[in-house]
């Protein structure tokens, strides 16, 4: 055997040894590896542009199957001459929402034709909610047929139909042809309606009170602010200024309001003209269902608002106090929010992403002012609106850990992020943006009264920021400086500084200082306020989170726990099912008497908590016993918080 072989055979001997030491992963490192390059997105919808469509969309919906909750659509849009495809979108991004919320899942039998003949048609992969139709040559027109399936129960969604009335929101039923700002689509919408039912709705030009119900030709934008509400059971009242209350309700007894509880919505007209100065709106429709059968709502619109009180709201008029408030803050809404926008939350077509920079402006102040003008309006009590204050002053304060990691700004994000319920709300945040900016804008109005002896407060900044332009029933959009330079003109202060510690920062102190600025302060008390009261009375939830950090329903059940109190430490978290405490078969008497007890006593409150199949006794050592927040005055004679309250008219 030549040497050389011998060399050979040697190395290929210590090869094959090397290569059966290696491990399976050091084996992986050397294999080669395909890698893939990403091929550019092939977006096929266009942006929108300010030009006309060409024609008049018809669209005709049959709304009279309410015992399937079936809303079937008839849609009929013209398409330009020479066009090879039509590409209609399903609007996503919905005013009102902050957020992609166009519930496209709810649409079945789709089916489109062009001319009369069954068209071909695919959907967008990158934008599911944009439909590709092909068209024959020499196409004039595409006639869209599909059923919307409104939500039979609240796990489906808002209930937007129920055997006595309907709320029909025109953006979740139609679709429209993309490339186009919305308010340059020209279209002319009918519904049909089951027989008797009165149908309201601020779109102009109403064929007939009820039955086949036509209306005049309008831009798409102008028909998704115009929703309607109809039903079986209805009452209407002029409020004066061009403002009606158009009114449902699940049953026709429940309409009956006594003159001086109706004269509180044509105060609270009079109260919002007078702050703001102007009207942004020829005509307003408070449309208000007295419900608990369709889903509960509160959403703005410039010339009409949808809103949902509890069914007795109107004949249980005082001890339904605390459910008055979505009226009067839907209706600021038609100066802050629909009139006067943030740039960043307008858009042109229902496509186009909103970014929700600024809510605590649109809905901050509109939240602040909701509150003030039910007290000024008498449309709620005045113990009910400092109950309120008191209520969101106790939760930022004592129950809300998690303005410790998160900036009230960052808040505004939660509509697109957080479209369901939390494990820990409390260290989570949900929307604060409404609440704690009120607190913030509070603070604000003292500063501005306190600087100029009273001379001036936020009253003068909303009459200067949204009442201008009077009759104007467009849009006018803002920037953050253009905030901070109002104010300014107001009364010069350090603006900048004061909203970017108190909005842009995290882990500040509770927003108390507008309170305490206003001359009254937070206290705690063993009974509730008449705001909590009202809520837990109507709701049936024990709201204990300010002693043991927890809320639990009538049967025990756990709805909520706050992050690190005495009911976290134990383990006890929404869901788990209190049985017994100490001893004693669970009710809310029961719970609340051994806090109470526990408080004289010093000993540990013993539970039974059933958590799935599992049963487990823990103990609480908690002696504070039952507090709920209240505002009282910090001295005697009126404060400055009475007079912001106070009417103006």
């Amino acid at each position: 055997m030549p040497p050389w072989v011998g060399i050979m055979n040697s190395t290929k001997a210590a090869l094959a040894l090397s290569i059966a030491l290696l491990t399976p992963s050091a084996l992986l490192a050397q294999a080669e590896r395909s890698t893939p390059i990403a091929a550019p997105l092939k977006w096929r919808v266009p942006d929108a542009v300010d030009a006309p469509y060409p024609g008049t969309i018809m669209l005709d919906i049959d709304a009279t199957d309410t015992e399937r909750g079936l809303f079937r659509v008839t849609e009929t849009i013209p398409v330009a001459p020479g066009a090879k495809e039509l590409i209609l979108l399903f609007p996503q991004w919905l005013p009102g929402n902050h957020a992609q919320r166009g519930p496209l899942n709810l649409l079945v039998d789709m089916r489109f034709f062009a001319d009369g003949m069954e068209a071909k048609w695919e959907r967008d992969p990158l934008e599911p909610n944009a439909f590709h139709i092909v068209l024959p040559d020499g196409a004039s027109e595409v006639t869209a047929r599909f059923v919307h399936t409104s939500p039979l129960s609240a796990a489906e969604g808002r209930v937007v139909m129920t055997q006595e009335m309907l709320n029909l929101q025109w953006e979740k039923m139609s679709l429209y042809p993309a490339g186009h700002y919305v308010r340059q689509i020209r279209i002319r919408p009918t519904v049909t309606f089951p027989e008797g039912w009165a149908a309201f709705t601020a779109l102009d030009g109403q064929s007939s009170p009820t039955g086949r119900v036509s209306w005049a030709e309008t831009d798409y934008e102008t028909l998704v602010d115009s929703p309607i509400f109809a039903g079986e059971h209805s009452a209407e009242w002029d409020l004066g200024h061009e403002v009606s209350l158009k009114t449902l309700a699940d049953e026709p007894g429940q309409l009956e309001i006594k003159p001086e509880h109706l004269e509180t919505f044509r105060n609270l007209v009079e109260e919002s003209l007078d702050l703001f100065g102007v009207r942004h709106f020829d005509q307003y429709e408070f449309l208000l269902a007295l419900t608990d059968r369709m889903g509960g709502i509160g959403l703005e619109h410039q010339r009409s608002s949808e809103n949902q009180y509890e069914p007795d709201s109107f004949t249980n008029w005082q001890l339904m106090d605390w459910d008055h408030n979505v009226i009067a803050h839907e209706f600021v809404h038609s100066w802050n929010g629909k009139y006067r926008r943030p740039a960043a939350l307008w858009t042109p077509d229902y496509r186009t992403p909103m970014q929700n920079s600024l809510l605590w402006v649109y809905e901050g102040q509109t939240q602040f002012w909701g509150h003030v003008l039910a007290a000024r309006s008498g449309l709620q009590r005045k113990d009910t609106v400092l109950g309120i204050f008191a209520s969101i002053a106790g939760q930022y304060a004592e129950a809300q850990p998690g303005r410790s990691w998160r900036s009230l700004e960052d808040t505004t994000f939660d509509p697109m992020i957080n479209s369901r319920t939390t494990p820990y709300p409390s260290m989570t945040r949900r929307r604060d943006y409404y609440s704690e900016g009120a607190l913030i804008w509070l603070e604000a109005d003292q500063i501005i009264r306190e600087g100029t002896r009273g001379k001036k407060g936020l009253d003068d900044f909303a009459l200067a920021f949204f009442g201008m332009n009077d009759g104007d029933i467009g849009q006018l959009t803002y920037e953050y400086a253009d905030v901070i330079d109002t104010l300014n003109a107001i009364y010069p202060h350090d603006w900048d500084n004061f909203f970017q510690t108190r909005v842009y920062s995290p882990n500040q102190p509770a927003p108390l200082a507008g309170i305490q600025k206003a001359g009254y302060q937070l206290v705690w008390k063993e009974e509730p306020n008449p705001y909590d009261a009202g809520k837990m009375r109507h709701s049936g939830k024990l709201n204990l989170k300010y002693s043991l950090g927890l809320e639990v329903d009538a049967t025990g059940r756990i709805a909520g726990t706050v992050w690190d109190s005495p009911a976290f430490q134990v383990g006890l978290v929404k869901g788990a099912k209190i049985v017994a405490v100490n001893g004693e078969a669970f009710s809310a008497k029961v719970i609340s008497k051994a806090i109470s007890k526990a408080k004289e006593r010093d000993k540990p409150i013993k539970f039974m908590v059933q958590r799935d199949e599992r049963l487990q006794e823990v103990a609480i050592h908690y002696t504070g016993g039952l507090r709920y927040p209240w505002l009282e005055p910090a001295g005697k004679g009126k404060q400055p918080f009475d007079e912001l309250l106070a009417p103006r008219r």
